[in-house]
């Protein structure tokens, strides 16, 4: 039996055709999406999970002591021997890994995007920009523990 080829006399109808076949061999698999999304997580497997035991808005609220909001909010993360203790400005994330040890924290945001900073001899640690919505951090220490938190927002 004869194939059959089409027309070609019409070059814009070419050219569709082509783009039509070069998007469809460029698709990803959803398939491949999902399994690599699933891969992504365990990117952080061996850190330990750092549980939010502080925040100054929730706390706040529920003394109901205050007449207005602090200007600073504050977020404690405890992990089993380390305390992650961030405030948050008006125009940056500052912490301190307790007890004090040197090393880096990555902040991480729901979107994927990271940045990542020096944690110095006594702890203390600067990220800028602020996190913009869901955010967790991910410490790794001098001795070579890794601690990642909860999400939190701002």
């Amino acid at each position: 039996m004869a194939r059959e080829w089409p027309d070609w006399t019409d070059d814009e109808q070419l050219y569709n055709e082509l783009g039509e076949a070069l998007r469809s061999a460029a698709a990803v698999p959803s398939r491949f999406v999902e399994a690599g999304k699933a891969a992504f997580a365990w990117r952080t497997i061996d850190a330990e999970l750092a549980e939010l035991s502080y925040d100054s808005v929730v706390d706040g609220a529920l003394a109901g002591t205050r007449a207005e909001p602090a200007a600073l909010r504050s977020l404690t993360f405890v992990a089993s021997g380390v305390t992650i203790e961030v405030e948050l400005t008006e125009d940056a994330l500052l912490g301190q890994v307790v007890p004090p040890q040197p090393g880096t924290v990555e902040l991480r945001q729901k979107d994927g995007s990271a940045t990542a900073a020096p944690v110095d001899e006594v702890g203390w640690f600067v990220l800028r920009p602020l996190p913009v919505g869901l955010f967790r951090l991910l410490v790794h220490t001098a001795d070579g523990r890794s601690v990642l938190t909860e999400w939190a927002t701002l």
